[in-house]
C-alpha cells in the first residue's frame, strides 16, 4: 500500500484536485506510514526535496481522522525568515481541510499574539526561544494552550543539533510534553547529513516509543554545474558578479555580515539591483529582501548563513559563494537553491579572495566529489543549558521542588551526558549566587537572575544566544539594523559612517543609555563590524586541502585563474605531502608544525606541546606555531608526553564570557564546558601519529 492509501480521503481529495499533484514525491510517500502510525520520525532529503509537506500533509490526515481539535501542532524552525515564508504555504494547506496556521516569534506584535492566544490556531509557526516565552509567560495559561498538543515538527534539525540550541529545543521539548500531560509526536526534517541515527537519537531523547529514519532514494538529479574561480579581492568579485548572468536572480553567501555589507554597496554601486539580507537587520530591511525573492527577476541578493536554511527564494538561477562555507553540507544546502524550475540546473560559483581561500574552496568542492557529509555532532558538555532550563523551569512554576528537575528535564539531562551529581552543583551554585532562593525544598527565582535577566519579560533567559554589546540604528521613524558598538569608535573629531543595509549612514545623534544611534544618509563609504567566530575546519576538509597542495587531488572545476593561482601555491608548498605532517621555517623568524587537522585538533596540540608552542598565538586551521626554542623534529614526542600528562587549554575571559550563562555555573564547571569545546583530541592524536617532514 503506498503512502498516500493511507492518507484521510479529504486530504487524497485535496492533493489530487486541489493541489493539482499527480503523485507523492518520494519522502513524502514513504513518510505517511511513520507520521500515520504515530512514531517519531527524522525525514532527510536534498533542498527543495518536499520535507515540509511530507510532515504535514501526515498531520492533516491525523487531524481529520482523529478529530484533532486545540492548537494540535507546533512547528519550529531555527530563524524568523523561514517562518513568515512558511506561513502563507502552511496555512494555505490546512485551510483545505478547514484548519489553520499562525505565526508567533519576536518580530510579531503583541496584539497579535494575543490573537493567537483568543482564538487558537491549529498549528503554530515559532521558534524554540519563543515557545520557552509562552512557558514562562504570565499572560498565557500553558497549561489550557498546549492542552490538546500532538505533534511537534522540527524544521532543519540539522541546524539546531549542532548548537547549544538544539539542547535547548530537546530540553523545552520535554517540558512541553510535561505541560500537555503527553509526549507529542516528534518529527525532525533535515538535508542530507553523514550521521541520521545519531540525530534521531538526539531528536528523541528522553521518549522511548518507536522511531525511524525517512531517508528513500531522491528524485534523479542532473550533474551540477560547479565552478571555483580566483578573484582576489572583494572589489574585483562584485565586478565579476556584476557582469555575470544579466536577467537572471542570483543569491550570493558571503562569510559574514560585514562582507556582505561592503559586498552588497559595491554592487549597488556598479548599478546591480541587490538586495541584502541577514541577522542584523531591521524588520523591515528583512521584509523587502524576502518580497524580492518572490518577485524580482533580475538581481542580486546578498545574504549570509541565514538563507542557507529552507526558505523559498522562488525560481533561483545562480549561487555565488565568496570563499567557501565550511562544510560540505552548508554547500550542499546552498547549491540546493537553484534548479527548481523545469530545465534548470543545480549550480554553484566559488570566487575565491586569497590564496587560502582559493585551497579551501578546491579542498572542499574535492571532498564533495568523493560523496562525503559532515556528521552533526551536538556540543558536548551543555552544562549553561541546564543552568539556564532550571532558572526558566523556576520561573515557569513559580516554585519548584528542588528534587523535581528530573521529571523536567531528565531526558535532556541523560542524553547531554550531565551526571545528576553535576546537576546539584549547579543548583548549589545557583542558589549561593542568588539567582535561586531555597525555601526548605523549594527553588524560586533570585533577585541576582531578576537582575541579569529581568528585562523585558525575562527575553535573555530563552535565549541561548549570547548578545554582543549592538547599537540600534534608526533613520527616522524607521529601525534599519544594529552593529557592534565599536563600529562608532573614530577617531577624535570624526563623526562616525556606518554601512547598513548596503548603504552609509553618517551618526546624527547617539543615545548610550539606551543604545540606539539617529542616522541619515552619507556619500561617503561607511564601515561596520560586529563580533563573530567561524567554526573550525575539519579534520576531512584539512585532508582534502592537504592533497589539493600535494597534487595528489585536483578538482576538474578550476578556472583558468584559479588553476594558475594553484599551480603557485603548489610551487611556494613543494615540502607537503600526502599523509604527512610538516615542521617548516617561516623566513627566520619562527616554525609552523603543519598538521592540516583543524583548529580545534591544533588548539589540542598547543595545550599539548605546553611551553614547546607559541601560547601567545591562536593556532590556524593548517598548523601551530612553535616557540623559538623548540627543535622541529622532537615535536611529536613532546605533544605525545603532553597529552599522556592531560594538558588542555585554558579559555580566556572572551571565551567565558561568550558562553551564555557561563555566571549560572561554579568557576570550575564552566572552565570545562568552554575547554571541552575548543578542542578535538582524536584529530590531534592522527597529527601526532602521521610521519613528520622536515
Amino acid at each position: 500500500m503506498s503512502g498516500f492509501d493511507l492518507l484521510h480521503p479529504a486530504v487524497q481529495h485535496h492533493v489530487v484536485n486541489s493541489l493539482g499533484w499527480r503523485s507523492l514525491r518520494p519522502l513524502q510517500d514513504a513518510a505517511v506510514a511513520a507520521i500515520t502510525g504515530r512514531e517519531d520520525a527524522l525525514l532527510l532529503a536534498p533542498t527543495a526535496g518536499g520535507k515540509t509537506e511530507a510532515a504535514v500533509l501526515p498531520l492533516m490526515s491525523r487531524m481529520a481522522s482523529e478529530e484533532w481539535r486545540g492548537l494540535s501542532t507546533v512547528y519550529l524552525c531555527p530563524t524568523k525568515a523561514l517562518l513568515n515564508n512558511l506561513h502563507a504555504r502552511l496555512d494555505g494547506y490546512l485551510g483545505l481541510i478547514g484548519r489553520r496556521a499562525a505565526l508567533w516569534h519576536g518580530d510579531v506584535t503583541t496584539a497579535a499574539r494575543a490573537r493567537v492566544v483568543r482564538d487558537v490556531p491549529d498549528l503554530l509557526l515559532t521558534t524554540p526561544e519563543s515557545l520557552e516565552a509562552i512557558l514562562i509567560s504570565t499572560r498565557v495559561a500553558h497549561r489550557a494552550f498546549f492542552g490538546e498538543l500532538r505533534a511537534v515538527v522540527v524544521d532543519e534539525a540539522h541546524a539546531f543539533a549542532g548548537d547549544d540550541r538544539g539542547w535547548h529545543l530537546i530540553a523545552v521539548l520535554e517540558r512541553l510534553g510535561r505541560v500537555a500531560g503527553r509526549h507529542p509526536q516528534r518529527i525532525g526534517l533535515s538535508a542530507t547529513l553523514g550521521n541520521p541515527e545519531t540525530i534521531l537519537d538526539w531528536l528523541t531523547a528522553g521518549l522511548t516509543r518507536p522511531s525511524r529514519v525517512v531517508n528513500p532514494p531522491a528524485d534523479a538529479a542532473g550533474d551540477p554545474d560547479v565552478q571555483v574561480d580566483y578573484v582576489g579581492s572583494l572589489q574585483n568579485a562584485a565586478t565579476v558578479i556584476a557582469a555575470l548572468h544579466h536577467g537572471q536572480k542570483r543569491l550570493v553567501f558571503c562569510d559574514s555580515r560585514s562582507q556582505a555589507e561592503e559586498l552588497a554597496a559595491s554592487l549597488r554601486s556598479l548599478q546591480v539591483q541587490t538586495y541584502i539580507s541577514h541577522g542584523s537587520l531591521g524588520r523591515e530591511e528583512r521584509a523587502r529582501a524576502e518580497q524580492a525573492f518572490a518577485e524580482e527577476s533580475d538581481c542580486v541578493i546578498v545574504a549570509t548563513a541565514t538563507l542557507e536554511l529552507g526558505v523559498d527564494v522562488g525560481d533561483l538561477d545562480r549561487v555565488i559563494q565568496i570563499n567557501a562555507p565550511t562544510t560540505v553540507a552548508s554547500f550542499l544546502q546552498r547549491m540546493g537553491r537553484t534548479g527548481r524550475r523545469a530545465g534548470g540546473s543545480r549550480n554553484c560559483l566559488f570566487l575565491a579572495l586569497s590564496g587560502e581561500d582559493l585551497l579551501h574552496a578546491a579542498g572542499l568542492v574535492a571532498l564533495w566529489g568523493t560523496g562525503f557529509v559532515e556528521p552533526v555532532i551536538p556540543p558536548v558538555e551543555p552544562l549553561h543549558v541546564a543552568a539556564q532550563q532550571l532558572l526558566a523551569l523556576c520561573l515557569q512554576e513559580g516554585r519548584l521542588g528542588r528534587a523535581l528537575w528530573p521529571e523536567w528535564i531528565g531526558g535532556f539531562v541523560a542524553a547531554a551526558g550531565i551526571a545528576a551529581h553535576t546537576v546539584d552543583e549547579i543548583v548549589d551554585h545557583l542558589v549561593e549566587s542568588g539567582m535561586l532562593v531555597q525555601d526548605g525544598g523549594m527553588l524560586a527565582i533570585g533577585a541576582t537572575a531578576e537582575t541579569a535577566y529581568g528585562q523585558r519579560h525575562f527575553a535573555e533567559l530563552v535565549s541561548m544566544i549570547a548578545g554582543d554589546p549592538l547599537v540600534r540604528i534608526v533613520h527616522g521613524r524607521e529601525e534599519i539594523g544594529s552593529v557592534h558598538h565599536s563600529s562608532f569608535v573614530t577617531p577624535r573629531g570624526q563623526v562616525p559612517v556606518i554601512m547598513l543595509a548596503g548603504r552609509s549612514w553618517r551618526l546624527r545623534h547617539m543615545d548610550w543609555r539606551r543604545r540606539v544611534a539617529h542616522v541619515e544618509p552619507a556619500a561617503e563609504k561607511g564601515r561596520s563590524r560586529w563580533k563573530g567566530s567561524h567554526r573550525p575546519w575539519s579534520l576531512p576538509l584539512c585532508h582534502a586541502i592537504r592533497d589539493v597542495i600535494a597534487g595528489t587531488t585536483t578538482p576538474p572545476h578550476l578556472s583558468r585563474r584559479a588553476q594558475r593561482a594553484l599551480t603557485q601555491i603548489r610551487a611556494d608548498h613543494d615540502w607537503v605531502a600526502p599523509g604527512a605532517t610538516a615542521a617548516r621555517r617561516d623566513g627566520a623568524d619562527y616554525v609552523e608544525w603543519w598538521t592540516f587537522a583543524g583548529r580545534a585538533a591544533n588548539r589540542s596540540l598547543q595545550a599539548w606541546l605546553g611551553p614547546a608552542a607559541d601560547q601567545s598565538r591562536e593556532p590556524g586551521n593548517l598548523s601551530v606555531r612553535l616557540a623559538d626554542s623548540t627543535a622541529p623534529a622532537g615535536v611529536r614526542v613532546l605533544a605525545m608526553e603532553g597529552r599522556a600528562a592531560g594538558r588542555f587549554p585554558l579559555p580566556d575571559d572572551d571565551a567565558v564570557r561568550g558562553l551564555k550563562f557561563s555566571d549560572c555555573l561554579p568557576p570550575d564547571l564552566a572552565l570545562r564546558a568552554i575547554a571541552a569545546r575548543m578542542v578535538d583530541p582524536h584529530a590531534a592524536s592522527r597529527a601526532i601519529d602521521e610521519p613528520l617532514a622536515m
